[in-house]
């Protein structure tokens, strides 16, 4: 048969109804990653949800014969009355998260909506695709496996569609917000499938996400559900780095900025009556301990002017050290990929308007300072922390040698890395900065805890990128402090750990990390990200993280 034969054959109606479904299925995949992410985190929402969908795609290819023989026609009705209650039947579900712990509660949320919705559709899509290329004269080879294959690579084209879309568009609009983009996909599949009086059962599901659903209400409906626990909404966005969020404790007296399930920082907002420091207090003793790196005497010479000094910030949060260093008279670029990061840094944190703010990737920041020959700083605080988890990318040895780069011959360096340190991971990023930075001393922000079995922690690294250099800290004085009782507590580093215990290279390890092993970590980064969900859900109560 030639090609002109079997595209002529092709039933277009049938093909086109097929293709459309899957690339509705297709769709959700992603979606459900961004849904789950604020309850449970990005990477433990993702950890099981490839198996998931693989199995109930494959059975819902093998069973599409019974399902049309047992229930015919009304298959396809019962698609769009699953699509509008899979939000609400998830939505239940994540309110009980802490129940069904990490990372068995994805995969159950999962169970009660998108994996059926997955299975009923390419049972339904594959019939639709396998009739309309009338293959049965072509051989029982042809006949089974060219549908087959062409359902897969048609899914397979949608999600990664799907994902290069959503990637730039997520919270462009309501429409490519996390609950909108649920609620459009069901009327797609309403609109696809021809109408049914079954679709009368969607109504409650309906009536309940308009009325109910705090994640698809503005801000006042998630503060009703939030109150109770003392906290309130002030401002959220979705984007793509996550589902960002500035959330205020109005009892202790605290603010925080949230990204999906973890923190990037905040500031303490009550304080006794005449105490007016010049900066806001963190409430996380490492954002004051990075600021020492301003302490970090150099090897020759007086003390740096900070008037005349540079610093370059890589990651944002809520900006407590760039703030302090600029306040310090300091010349501070910071480099931020997320532009809502910065803005709710600047509306809801006191971020000072007067840096040089690059909101861009990194790598490719660094990339474009070196071939500029840009001047170099006397100082690179290196703090990113997104969605529960390091990006990596930002630890390998071709991005630190570019920041070795951009530092000055006597600059300091000072690198906040938050993980397990018992894990792979740690040891192999210490070796990789210490191969970049060879003279360093590595301080964690609290004491180890002996009676766990893991230790997840933040640890700072202060490092200068030349050989038999000494790291000593200057004797802070007053004006350091910026009037901030805080940092006369936290700003010195105390808690010293032995970057010896990093040196012993596991069997089958590596000694640095270089950017074309990065997939090797992946299973590692999931284990940390589901101790640091455990961590989370200790500080602030779960009604928070459940009802963003």
């Amino acid at each position: 048969m030639s090609v002109e034969q079997f595209v002529r054959q092709i039933d277009a109606y049938r093909f086109g109804t097929g293709v459309a479904l899957l690339f509705l299925a297709a769709a959700y995949s992603p979606v459900m990653g961004l849904v789950l992410s604020p309850v449970y985190g990005s990477l433990p929402a993702h950890i099981f949800h490839v198996y998931g969908v693989a199995i109930s795609g494959g059975a819902g290819w093998f069973l599409k014969d019974h399902i049309q023989r047992r229930i015919g026609r009304t298959a396809a009705y019962i698609l769009p009355v699953l699509a509008f209650w899979t939000p609400t039947l998830q939505y239940f579900l994540m309110q009980q998260s802490s129940k069904l712990g990490n990372p068995a509660g994805p995969v159950i949320t999962e169970l009660f909506g998108y994996y059926p919705l997955v299975l009923l559709t390419v049972a339904i899509a594959g019939k639709q695709i396998q009739s309309a290329l009338h293959l049965e004269g072509q051989g029982e080879i042809l006949a089974d496996h060219v549908p087959m294959l062409s359902t897969y690579a048609i899914y397979s084209l949608g999600e990664h569609i799907a994902r290069f879309i959503l990637s730039y568009a997520i919270g462009f609009t309501f429409v490519f917000s996390r609950a909108g983009l649920q609620f459009v996909i069901a009327i797609l599949y309403a609109v696809i499938v021809p109408r049914t009086k079954l679709l009368l059962l969607a109504i409650p599901s309906l009536l309940f996400t308009v009325t109910s659903d705090v994640h698809l209400g503005g801000i006042g409906a998630a503060n009703s559900a939030l109150q109770h626990e003392g906290y309130s909404l002030l401002a959220r966005q979705e984007s793509y780095t996550g589902y960002i969020s500035v959330l205020e404790n109005n009892e202790e007296g605290f603010r925080v900025l949230r990204c999906d399930h973890s923190l990037l920082g905040g500031q303490w907002t009550k304080s006794t009556p005449g105490y007016h420091p010049k900066v806001e207090d963190p409430i996380y003793a490492v954002f004051a301990m990075l600021e020492a790196v301003r302490l970090v005497e150099p090897d020759h010479g007086a003390h740096r002017v900070d008037a005349d000094s540079k610093a370059l910030v890589i990651g944002l949060g809520i900006g407590t050290t760039p703030a302090a260093l600029i306040k310090h008279g300091i010349e501070t670029t910071i480099v931020e990929l997320d532009p809502v990061v910065h803005k709710f840094a600047t509306q809801y944190f006191n971020l000072p308007s007067n840096h040089i703010a690059a909101i861009e990737d990194a790598t490719h920041f660094v990339k474009k300072a070196q071939k500029a020959a840009w001047p170099k700083y006397d100082y690179i605080v290196h703090d990113v922390f997104t969605g529960g988890a390091e990006p990596v990318e930002l630890f390998t040895i071709e991005f630190l040698k570019g920041l070795s780069n951009l530092l000055k011959d006597d600059g300091v360096i000072a690198i906040n890395y938050a993980s397990d340190i018992t894990l792979y991971p740690t040891g192999l990023i210490v070796r990789t900065i210490q191969a970049v930075f060879p003279s360093c001393r590595m301080f964690r922000e609290l004491e180890a805890n002996n009676n766990d079995n893991s230790d997840f922690t933040n640890m700072v690294l202060f490092c200068k990128k030349t050989a038999g250099s000494t790291i000593t800290f200057r004797e802070p004085t007053q004006a350091d402090f910026l009037g901030s009782k805080s940092r006369e507590s936290y700003m010195v580093p105390k808690n010293e750990m032995d970057a010896s215990m990093f040196a012993t290279i596991p069997p089958a390890g590596k000694r640095v990390l270089v950017e074309k092993e990065l997939g090797r970590l992946h299973k590692f980064q999931d284990r940390a990200a589901l101790e640091h969900w455990e961590i989370m859900r200790k500080v602030l109560p779960d009604a928070v993280w459940e009802n963003w």
